[in-house]
């Protein structure tokens, strides 16, 4: 069964890494309950199934390779702008 529903959480530590990392991944239930944590702390959520897709068959902890920077870097943007240009603090 290929159950469309997907869902990616990533984090980016400042100074620790080169690039954001998955840090979970799931399908199904799965995703619902990464998406449903996500929306509870207040985390941005990013609808961009096909993104998902592609970040979804990396390895848990892998680094976002630089082919997928571009597409990543639409979401920043995103995330940038839903909090009204607030960037976090980056360490």
């Amino acid at each position: 069964m290929n159950d469309p529903r997907v869902a990616v959480a990533l984090r980016y530590l400042a100074g620790a890494d080169e690039a954001p990392r998955v840090v979970a991944r799931g399908r199904g239930e799965v995703a619902d309950r990464l998406l449903d944590r996500a929306r509870r702390h207040g985390g941005p959520v990013h609808p961009d199934r096909d993104l998902a897709q592609a970040l979804a068959a990396l390895d848990v902890g892998a680094e976002i390779p630089p082919k997928l920077y571009e597409a990543l870097a639409e979401i920043l943007a995103y995330v940038w702008k839903i909090n009204e240009g607030q960037r976090p603090p980056l360490a």
